[in-house]
C-alpha cells in the first residue's frame, strides 16, 4: 500500500501509525458530547517540558513523549478540535503570529496535526463593548466545530463564522471581503496566514443578542445544520436583562448561513447571567431530539430544524419537547419562600457544562462563571424518553454532594466521571448516582474529564494534569506538572493527545520524538 503524505510525517517523526482511530472533530467528539475516547496505546508517562532561559519556547531536549509544541497567545480557553489533518484552537493574540494583525484579537490558529507547523488563523477584532460584552484578552474562548472541509465557530464579536478549513491555500472563496472583517479601523488585506471566511452570520445585528462579557459556545452541525447557543445574558449590573426578547438559542443552514429557526425567548426572559453551554443530540423515542442547557438553570429537549413552528413574521420556533429545572427548590427560595440571590454560595446556578446523552439518559450540571467563585451545585441524570409534554421534568437521580461544576461529563461502561470548578473529580454509578470515589485535586477546575484507553486526564488551574484509572477504584497514574494553566480540556485523536495550555498546545505520543 502507497503510504499518504500524513503517513509519511508520522514515521518520519518516528511516530507509530498503527493505533490511529479517529478524528476528534467536536466538543465532545460526537453529537452526544460524551467526552470518551476508543484511542489506544495512549501514553500517562509525558514531560511537557521546560522553557529555554529567557524564552516561552519549549525545550524540546526536556521533554517526554511529546511529538510537537506550538506557541498560542497568553491566555487559552478553548479546547482543541481535530478534523482533516488539522487542529484548531481558540486563543488571544498576546503574542502575534502577524505583524499587521497587533493588539487584543480573537484569534483561532490552525496547525498540521502530525507536524505543528502553523497553517493560518481567524483574526476577529473587539467589540468595543468592553468587559460588559467582550472582555479584554479573553481571546476566542470557542473552537470551531469541524463537519467535512469547514469550520463553524462562534467568535467574541457573537458571530457563527463558517470558514475554510484549507485557509486561503486554495483561493478565497464564500465572503471575499475579509479585509473589512479585520478591520481594526483600517482594512487588514489578508494573506497565505489569514482564515477563509465562508459566511458570517451577526447574532447582535440579526437578532438583537446582548452578549454578557463573551459569546461562546462550541456549534453542533446535524443533518445540515448549525445549532448554536447565542450568549444572550444580562448587562453589567448583573440584574437587567437588556434583550429579554432576543432568543437564547439559534438555528442556521450550515451551507449558506442563512437563518432557519430558534428556540422562544424563554430563556432569555429569565437568564440568571449568560447562556454559554453548547447543544448536544439524541434519538429520543425513535426521533431526533437537540438538547440545550439555558443560562436560567433550566434543561430543555427540543425538535430538530425540520419540525420548525412557522410563527409569522419571519420568526420560527424549534418545538421545546420538555424542561427540567436542573436547581433544586432550596437553590431558588429560603426557608420563608423567598428569592435567594444569585451569584451568592447556596443561590441558583445557570447551565455551562454541556449535557451529555449517553445510553438513553441525559447527565446536567449546574454551575456559574468561575469569577463568581465556589458554591452549591448538583448532577442531573434524566431520561428524555419519559420527559416528553413535562415542563417540570423529574430526575431520575441527582447528586448534590457536587459543588458548582462548568465541567462536560464522561460516560463509560455504567460510570460517570465528572468535576466541580472547586477542584474535585468524582466517579459515579451512571444509572444510580451512587459514588465510588473522589479524588481533591486542590486546584479549580475549568475543564472536563477524558476517558481514553483505560485511562482519565483532567487538568486544573493550577497547571497540574492527573492521570487515573479508569474503573470503580480510585487509582492515581501519574501527575505531570505544566507550566501554565490547563483550562481547556484533554482530547485523543488518531492515537495522540491534545493538551492546551493558556500558551501553548501539545501533541503527546507514545514513543515520539519531538518535530524540530
Amino acid at each position: 500500500m502507497k503510504p499518504t503524505l500524513a503517513t509519511s510525517i508520522l514515521l518520519a517523526a518516528g511516530l507509530s501509525c498503527t493505533l490511529q482511530a479517529a478524528d476528534w472533530p467536536t466538543w465532545g467528539r460526537t453529537e452526544s458530547r460524551n467526552m470518551v475516547s476508543d484511542e489506544k496505546g495512549l501514553p500517562s508517562d509525558i514531560v511537557p517540558g521546560e522553557k529555554k532561559a529567557g524564552s516561552d519556547e519549549i525545550d524540546l531536549s526536556t521533554t517526554k513523549n511529546v511529538a510537537w509544541v506550538a506557541k498560542l497567545g497568553g491566555q487559552s480557553y478553548g479546547t482543541p478540535t481535530i478534523g482533516g489533518g488539522r487542529v484548531l484552537v481558540g486563543t488571544n493574540n498576546e503574542y502575534p503570529r502577524s505583524p499587521k494583525h497587533q493588539g487584543d484579537r480573537g484569534i483561532v490558529m490552525a496547525f498540521d496535526e502530525y507536524t505543528g507547523q502553523f497553517q493560518w488563523q481567524l483574526v476577529a477584532p473587539k467589540l468595543g463593548a468592553g468587559k460588559v460584552s467582550d472582555w479584554e484578552f479573553l481571546g476566542m474562548c470557542s473552537t470551531p466545530t469541524i463537519s467535512g472541509d469547514k469550520g463553524y465557530v462562534i467568535t467574541n464579536r457573537c458571530e457563527v463564522l463558517c470558514l475554510d478549513l484549507n485557509g486561503m491555500s486554495n483561493g478565497n472563496q464564500g465572503m471575499t471581503d475579509e479585509a473589512k472583517y479585520m478591520a481594526s479601523p483600517d482594512p487588514v488585506d489578508p494573506d497565505a496566514s489569514d482564515a477563509d471566511i465562508l459566511w458570517v452570520y451577526d447574532m447582535r445585528g440579526e437578532l438583537g443578542v446582548f452578549p454578557h462579557n463573551i459569546a461562546s459556545s462550541y456549534p453542533l452541525v446535524h443533518d445540515g445544520k448549525v445549532y448554536v447557543s447565542t450568549s444572550n445574558g444580562v448587562d453589567y449590573s448583573h440584574i437587567n436583562i437588556p434583550a429579554p426578547t432576543a432568543p437564547s438559542f439559534l438555528c442556521l443552514d450550515a451551507e449558506t448561513g442563512e437563518y432557519v429557526a430558534e428556540m422562544a425567548p424563554v430563556v432569555s426572559e429569565r437568564v440568571l447571567h449568560c447562556s454559554w453551554s453548547s447543544p448536544s443530540f439524541g434519538m429520543v423515542n425513535g426521533k431526533p431530539q437537540i438538547f440545550f442547557a439555558g443560562g436560567d438553570g433550566f434543561a430543555y429537549g427540543m425538535g430538530t430544524a425540520e419540525e420548525r413552528e412557522d410563527m409569522g413574521d419571519d420568526i420560527f420556533e424549534l418545538p421545546i419537547k420538555w424542561s427540567y429545572d436542573a436547581n433544586p427548590p432550596e437553590y431558588r427560595k429560603n426557608e420563608s419562600g423567598e428569592p435567594m440571590k444569585y451569584a451568592e454560595f447556596d443561590g441558583p446556578s445557570e447551565c455551562i457544562a454541556t449535557p451529555v446523552y449517553q445510553d438513553g439518559l441525559l447527565y446536567v450540571a449546574i454551575g456559574q462563571d468561575p469569577e463568581h467563585g465556589e458554591g452549591v451545585g448538583m448532577l442531573s441524570c434524566l431520561d428524555p424518553s419519559k420527559c416528553e409534554g413535562d415542563m417540570t421534568g423529574k430526575a431520575i437521580w441527582t447528586f448534590k454532594d457536587i459543588e458548582r461544576s462548568i465541567s462536560t461529563p464522561a460516560v463509560k461502561d455504567g460510570l460517570l466521571y465528572t468535576c466541580d470548578y472547586t477542584g474535585r473529580v468524582f466517579c459515579l454509578d451512571a444509572k444510580t448516582g451512587e459514588k465510588y470515589w473522589e479524588h481533591d485535586t486542590l486546584g479549580h477546575i475549568w475543564a472536563n474529564p477524558l476517558l481514553a484507553d483505560g485511562k482519565l486526564y483532567i487538568g486544573n488551574e493550577e497547571g497540574e494534569l492527573f492521570i487515573l484509572a479508569e474503573g470503580k477504584e480510585k487509582k492515581i497514574l501519574n501527575e505531570v506538572e505544566f507550566s501554565a494553566p490547563l483550562k481547556g480540556s484533554v482530547v485523543a485523536a488518531n492515537g495522540a493527545l491534545f493538551i492546551a495550555t493558556e500558551t501553548h498546545l501539545y501533541c503527546f505520543k507514545e514513543g515520539a520524538k519531538p518535530v524540530e
